[in-house]
């Protein structure tokens, strides 16, 4: 299954609705990328409100495409992290200092713009 990925100007919206499992988390980060240098985009928001748990495959997924991202020139902003996701990041050690996060997605979007701007 795929994860729906919208472009809004030079930036990417996108809104995990599904379980994230192996392949599926592969397929995001071979569609995320592959989107970026497609549309030039400069900013990408993630949005995790319906991801109630994730593994560590999962976590390292999320923080590889956070970094590729990165250097593709595309700043990324995670948004909805709900608590038992953050645990896990954190328990797994997964570092997402230098990841600017947001409540929800309209958050997100004006978090990204203060990123891309400053």
């Amino acid at each position: 299954m795929r994860i729906p990925i919208l472009k809004l100007h030079d930036y990417l919206l996108i809104s995990v609705q599904v379980d994230l499992d192996d392949q599926t988390a592969l397929q995001f980060q071979e569609d995320v990328l592959n989107k970026i240098h497609l549309e030039g985009s400069r900013g990408v928001v993630i949005d995790l409100t319906s991801v109630d748990m994730i593994d560590s495959f999962i976590a390292k997924v999320l923080g590889d495409v956070v970094d590729m991202s990165n250097l593709m020139g595309a700043k990324v902003v995670l948004t909805g992290i709900q608590p038992a996701v953050a645990i896990t990041l954190i328990d797994m050690g997964i570092v997402l200092d230098e990841v600017p996060t947001a409540l929800d997605l309209e958050q997100g979007l004006d978090r990204l713009q203060q990123e891309l701007e400053g």
